[in-house]
C-alpha cells in the first residue's frame, strides 16, 4: 500500500502544481500589459483572482464559505486573517469581492515572474525594517483613502503552530481600524495548513476539505486608541475558539464539513 500511496500522492502534488500554474501563465501575458497604467490595477486583481478560483477548483477538494454576516459592497473592511499557509492569499482572492488591497512579507516580491505582480499591486513589508514597516503603514492608510478594502495578516508570518495556536497579533492592522474607524472582519481558515503546510521551501500538498470563515464585523466607531489592546484581544479569541473548535471535531483529516461538490 506504501507504494501505491507514494504514487497517488506524487500524481495528486503534480496535478495541483500544474493547475496552480497554468492559469497565471496563460494571465501573464495580459497582467504585464495592464500593469502598466494604475488606472488598469483593478483588473490585474480580477485577473488573480480568476486564477485563484480556477485552481482552488482544480484541486479538487470541497471549498466551505460561511459567512457570518452579510457583506456590504457600500462598506470598508478591514480583514484580518489567521496565517496558516501560503495557499491563505488565493483563498481570500476566491472568497472576498471588490478590489482588496494586501499587506505580505517582502519575500513574496521575490517569486519568479508574479512577485513583480504583487510588488506593483499590493504592499510588502519588511517586518525587520522600521522604515519599511512605515512605509507599508502609509500605503495602507493610502489604500483605505481610496477606498479599497484591506487584507493583513496580525500575526505577521505563519507560526510553527499553524492550525493550533495563534502567534501574538501585531498592533497594525488594529491601529489602522481606530484611526480611520472601520470595521474588523476576523478570518479564520482552519484547514489550509493541511493541505499545504509551510515546510521551509519543501512542497508537501496533501488532499483536504478546505474552508473559510468570515466573521461578523466588529465595530470600532468612537473607539480610541487606548482601545486598540481590547480589540486586538477579542479579534484573537474569536479567531482562536474557531480554530480550536475545527480541531476539536477534526478526525482523519476532516470531520465537519458539509458535502460540497468539488466544483462549489
Amino acid at each position: 500500500m506504501k507504494p501505491l500511496k507514494y504514487i497517488a500522492h506524487r500524481i495528486y502534488t503534480t496535478w495541483c502544481v500544474t493547475w496552480f500554474i497554468l492559469p497565471f501563465v496563460v494571465t501573464y501575458p495580459a497582467q504585464v500589459i495592464l500593469l502598466r497604467k494604475q488606472r488598469w490595477y483593478r483588473h490585474v486583481h480580477n485577473i488573480n483572482r480568476f486564477w485563484s478560483s480556477s485552481a482552488l477548483r482544480m484541486f479538487l477538494a470541497p471549498i466551505s464559505v460561511e459567512w457570518r454576516a452579510p457583506f456590504s459592497a457600500q462598506k470598508q473592511y478591514i480583514f484580518t486573517p489567521n496565517h496558516s499557509s501560503y495557499l491563505d492569499i488565493p483563498m481570500l482572492l476566491h472568497t472576498i469581492p471588490g478590489f482588496l488591497n494586501f499587506v505580505g512579507k517582502s519575500s513574496l516580491c521575490k517569486i519568479p515572474l508574479w512577485g513583480k505582480v504583487y510588488e506593483r499591486l499590493y504592499i510588502s513589508v519588511d517586518r525587520k525594517s522600521a522604515v519599511s514597516s512605515a512605509k507599508s503603514y502609509i500605503k495602507s492608510v493610502r489604500t483605505l483613502e481610496e477606498g479599497r478594502n484591506l487584507v493583513i495578516f496580525p500575526e505577521g508570518t505563519i507560526p510553527k503552530t499553524a492550525g493550533q495556536q495563534l502567534m501574538a497579533f501585531k498592533d497594525g492592522p488594529f491601529k489602522l481600524a481606530i484611526e480611520k474607524q472601520l470595521p474588523v472582519v476576523p478570518v479564520t481558515m482552519p484547514y489550509n495548513q493541511n493541505f499545504l503546510p509551510d515546510l521551509d521551501g519543501k512542497l508537501k500538498v496533501r488532499w483536504h476539505p478546505l474552508k473559510i470563515v468570515l466573521h461578523e464585523p466588529i465595530e470600532t466607531k468612537g473607539m480610541t486608541l487606548q482601545d486598540l489592546p481590547a480589540l486586538k484581544e477579542q479579534v484573537f479569541q474569536v479567531i482562536q475558539t474557531e480554530i480550536t473548535k475545527h480541531n476539536k471535531t477534526h478526525v482523519n483529516g476532516y470531520s465537519d464539513h458539509q458535502k460540497v461538490s468539488a466544483l462549489s
